[in-house]
């Protein structure tokens, strides 16, 4: 099984022709502040047809400092920072509880770019929280009001009698409270923009937050 694996890893190909462009990207005349190149960027991932460019990888790590990371969905980025939101119960609400940081990555192979985003963490008001669920769509709402995120699952029928519940719930009251479900916003101390490039000379352009405004400098790919 082993050897299979190796020999699909090698027959794979990373950012075939046939479905990335890698467009070209000038540092020298990217703007003042990293915000308006996500826009743009995300705005052109959108674009070039790829599949969910709203998700992220997101990075914690628990009290002890040992790291996690699974994927999630931007709610929202501009001057307060980038949002995503989540039971405050579950384990990545557990572990910005103990350590307020966090790292975001994107990955859109569609331009062979990713972009790397990483800050503190704060929780957002109530209010904004609870409008930010209201915004969402049913099966949104009844995934939230099932809850019990990241807890151990005796068995599958208990989560579809628990599923069905809040499904029901949901539709009945669209605007149902969950008292755990969180937003958080992650304030960008620094943002790097990959741009992959066929012949290995990736651009790597970061943003480093600073008392004067945002700096900018090359990095090695």
């Amino acid at each position: 099984m082993a050897t299979d694996l190796h020999e699909l890893l090698r027959s794979l190909r990373v950012w075939d022709p046939e479905t990335t462009e890698l467009p070209p990207f000038d540092p020298g005349a990217a703007p003042a502040d990293p915000l308006t190149l996500f826009t743009r960027w995300f705005a052109a991932a959108v674009a070039a047809g790829q599949s969910e460019p709203h998700t992220m990888s997101l990075a914690t790590a628990d009290a002890d400092g040992l790291p996690d990371v699974r994927i999630v969905m931007l709610h929202g980025a501009d001057a307060d920072g980038f949002s995503f939101a989540t039971h405050a119960t579950s384990r990545k609400g557990r572990h910005l509880a103990a350590r307020p940081y966090a790292a975001l990555a994107f990955y859109w192979p569609v331009l062979g770019r990713q972009v790397r985003v990483r800050g503190p963490v704060a929780v957002a008001p109530g209010e904004e929280a609870r409008a930010d669920l209201r915004a969402r769509s049913t099966g949104a709402l009844a995934a939230a009001l099932t809850g019990r995120q990241s807890e151990v699952l005796h068995s599958t029928e208990e989560l579809a009698r628990a599923s069905e519940a809040a499904w029901e719930r949901a539709g009945r009251e669209p605007e149902a409270p969950v008292a755990s479900w969180t937003l958080y916003r992650l304030r960008p101390t620094e943002v790097e923009f990959f741009q992959g490039d066929a012949r290995r000379r990736h651009v790597r352009l970061v943003y480093r937050a600073t008392e004067e405004g945002w700096a900018r400098d090359l990095l090695w790919p």
